[in-house]
Order: structure tokens, then C-alpha cells, then sequence
């Protein structure tokens, strides 16, 4: 079997996770094999990153609702219930910008969610 010498592909994968850690202190960012460690880590984090930011998001669209619709003596949950059986499809995040920036309109709706209810 011929041997083979890997110089270019070796050099251009380092290159690669090298470039990736720019930024990191010490060793991880000159040395690969400590470079490469942490770079798998950071992608890792990243990643979950990416998913816990949606879940943080809709935590807090659901609290400004909340505040919004107790300002009217109602709570959230009861306030997604009227909603519902109102048929208004309205998504979390542009009720919470409602709740911040329309305040008229919010209360408009947060009413016909109390008429449903009852």
C-alpha cells in the first residue's frame, strides 16, 4: 500500500479550526489539538444556544402579556382561553408588542377575549 502524506489536507483542517478560535485566550487559539477541543465545545454550545433563545423569547412574550392583560383584570391563561374561543389568531409575539405599543388595541381585544369567556 503507498504511503500517504497528508501536509496539505492536515495544514487546511488546522487552518480551519485555528480560524474558528480566534478569540480564545491562551493556547486554544494557537494550538489545535486544545484549539480543536474547545471549538467542538463552543459549536456545541452555540447550538443550544440557538434553541434556549426561543424558549427565552416566548417566556418573555407570556410575561408582558400577562402584565398587559392583569392591567385588565384578567389573567393570562383565561385571556388565551377568550382568545380562543373568539377565533382571533394572533401569535405571542406581536400581542406582547400590542401589549407595549398599542395599548388601545390591546384593550379592545383583551375585552372581546372577556366577552367569549363569559
Amino acid at each position: 500500500m503507498a504511503r500517504v502524506k497528508r501536509a496539505l489536507n492536515a495544514r487546511k483542517k488546522h487552518k480551519k479550526i485555528l480560524k474558528l478560535a480566534k478569540g480564545f485566550r491562551g493556547s486554544r487559539s494557537k494550538l489545535y489539538r486544545p484549539a480543536n477541543e474547545f471549538v467542538m465545545k463552543a459549536l456545541a454550545h452555540a447550538y443550544k444556544g440557538r434553541k434556549l433563545k426561543k424558549r427565552d423569547f416566548r417566556k418573555l412574550w407570556i410575561a408582558r402579556i400577562n402584565a398587559g392583560t392583569r392591567m385588565h383584570g384578567l389573567s393570562y391563561s383565561k385571556f388565551m382561553n377568550g382568545l380562543k374561543k373568539s377565533n382571533i389568531t394572533i401569535n405571542r409575539k406581536m400581542l406582547s408588542e400590542m401589549a407595549i405599543h398599542d395599548p388601545a388595541g390591546f384593550a379592545q381585544i383583551v375585552e372581546t377575549a372577556k366577552k367569549a369567556i363569559q
